[in-house]
């Protein structure tokens, strides 16, 4: 394995060390060995296109030949065909059975957005999807109940951390490895095989790309990893989220940049939401609940997707239905109102299949595909040739007049502290007021903070925001937890550090590119309050 310690610093003993076995680690750091220093010199990248001001972006001359060119990614695979409900969720045990019996005809087995990525929950998440694949995955709760898995299950695709998040916990040489070749390469050494038994492949999302250049990293990993675990190239297939403004305008590149290995694209609406805030500091954004789907920009960043995607016989695959149903029957009937609405938008635009957060959820997403496909399994056919998307379009996010309500201030105050403090402690799936809220949808929360503050938005009570009165209501907030008694010596402790984190956070000159690295690294990292630094191309 090289002259380079290779140190892990979390447990590896009982059930840790069927997923960390020596040659399933020593897969992992040659994989970070091979890719690791070109992942930092994209990761540099990066910063530097972030110096430029999203208004003046464009489509890239340089690769106008594959956007204009005639060709198309790979047939999809068999499992992959019919795509009309995708739930997603983090692979705790108790989450697994259930969305493995939810009836979706796929599942996201999420490590990132939903999972708070505690050693346990990133290791012993990999030994839940190989006990799934085994048929040995059961759960029984404090109560007595017990959870299995009943007959059929979803495909199952997999969504490792991203590209700018170290494993703390592995180390070479003193240096973290990628998050994202961590999970990836786990999941490919102890599962590719075992989904290959069962008719099936290992299939993963890949998230929060920012450019065609990351898409071809990808594929270069997978095409190592095929090899070197014997398997046969094209076998994995991945669908790559757009969830990024700079993305956005790479479609077409990277779908071509991964078209043997290519399963479409997703239109991940919270994180591109929060793409915009970040990118577009000047330009202040109202609410989230008042940024649909039909607001101009996003709509012409769904309509691109869904032409580009069929124009390359890849599948489109739509946004997130957040809700919780609700056990009010009035608030239920509301809810899936809501959401029906949403996917028979999605599914007149010519998406070919949805998400949904929520075992609850998946019988109205279904019947809203199926009353528009019947006996298809998507709508691939459907090329959109009358959707034309210009840069302007794009970019267009100005809206006049904004003003934040106290309700909407305190509500992303809440949503923030809450998730945060809640993510601290090990869950990265936080149902609050009626939504599912992941790490997407605290830092739009976040985010939006940082913007009104910085932009001194007026509210809807004649004061502008600032960061004496977010830090307040940062502590209003607390003050009501704790009168009533919800909060114990441990919760008390992550409140007290989601709110110094938040703080923090707000109050930078620039807006921070995440919330869950800095958590990341101060409180589950192990104690390294550094990964060794990103900043400079690590030795292969």
């Amino acid at each position: 394995m090289g002259a380079e310690e290779i140190t892990i610093t979390g447990t590896t003993s009982g059930r840790y060390a069927d997923i960390l076995t020596p040659a399933a680690i020593e897969f992992v750091v040659a994989l970070d060995r091979e890719f690791g220093a070109r992942r930092v010199q994209l990761l540099e990248r990066r910063r530097r296109r972030r110096t430029t001001r999203t208004d003046g972006m464009d489509f890239l001359p340089s690769t106008s030949f594959i956007r204009e060119g005639d060709w198309t990614v790979a047939p999809p695979a068999h499992d992959l065909l019919d795509r009309r409900v995708e739930i997603t969720g983090p692979p705790e045990r108790k989450m697994t059975v259930n969305a493995l019996n939810s009836g979706a005809k796929v599942w996201m087995a999420d490590f990132e957005d939903a999972t708070s990525p505690t050693w346990e929950n990133v290791v012993l998440g990999q030994a839940n999807l190989r006990d799934a694949l085994d048929g040995t995955l059961d759960f029984t709760d404090p109560s007595g109940k017990e959870y299995k898995v009943n007959g059929w299950t979803p495909t199952i695709m997999v969504r490792p951390r991203g590209w700018h998040l170290p494993e703390c916990h592995l180390r070479i040489g003193g240096r973290a490895v990628s998050a994202s070749l961590f999970d990836f390469g786990l999941y490919m050494f102890h599962c590719a095989q075992r989904q290959l038994d069962r008719g099936s492949g290992p299939y993963f999302y890949l998230p929060k790309l920012e450019s065609h250049l990351e898409a071809r990293l990808w594929n270069d990993i997978f095409v190592y990893a095929q090899e070197s675990l014997g398997i046969p190239r094209g076998t994995i297939r991945a669908t790559v989220l757009i969830e990024t403004i700079t993305a956005a305008f790479e479609m077409d590149e990277i779908l071509y940049e991964l078209r043997e290995h290519s399963a479409g694209l997703n239109a991940g609406r919270w994180d591109y939401l929060f793409s915009m805030i970040k990118n577009r500091p000047d330009v202040v954004l109202p609410e989230r609940s008042q940024v649909t789907m039909t607001t101009p920009f996003m709509r012409a960043y769904t309509e691109l997707l869904v032409r580009t995607c069929h124009r390359r016989n890849a599948h489109a695959i739509g946004g997130m239905a957040a809700v919780v149903p609700s056990r009010d029957p009035v608030a239920a009937k509301r809810a899936l109102n809501q959401v029906r609405q949403d996917k028979r938008r999605e599914v007149g635009d010519g998406f070919d299949g949805s998400w949904v957060a929520h075992p609850g959820l998946v019988d109205t997403c279904r019947d809203v595909f199926d009353q528009w496909l019947g006996e298809e399994p998507h709508q691939i056919v459907r090329k959109r040739e009358d959707v034309r998307v210009t840069a302007t379009e794009l970019l267009d996010v100005r809206t006049p007049g904004i003003q934040v309500t106290e309700v909407a201030l305190r509500n992303n105050v809440s949503v923030a502290l809450r998730y945060v403090a809640a993510w601290l402690g090990g869950r990265g799936a936080v149902s609050l007021g009626g939504l599912m809220e992941d790490a997407a949808t605290a830092e739009i929360c976040r985010a939006q903070l940082w913007q009104w503050i910085h932009a001194a938005t007026p509210t809807d009570y004649g004061v502008p925001v600032s960061s004496a009165l977010v830090t307040r209501m940062l502590r209003e907030e607390l003050d009501v937890l704790s009168a009533t008694g919800a909060l114990d010596e441990d919760a008390a402790r992550r409140f007290g550090q989601a709110r110094t984190l938040m703080t923090v956070l707000l109050t930078e000159r620039t807006c921070p590119e995440f919330l869950t690295l800095p958590a990341y690294l101060r409180h589950l990292s192990g104690g390294s309050a550094t990964p060794v630094p990103d900043e400079a191309p690590v030795a292969a």
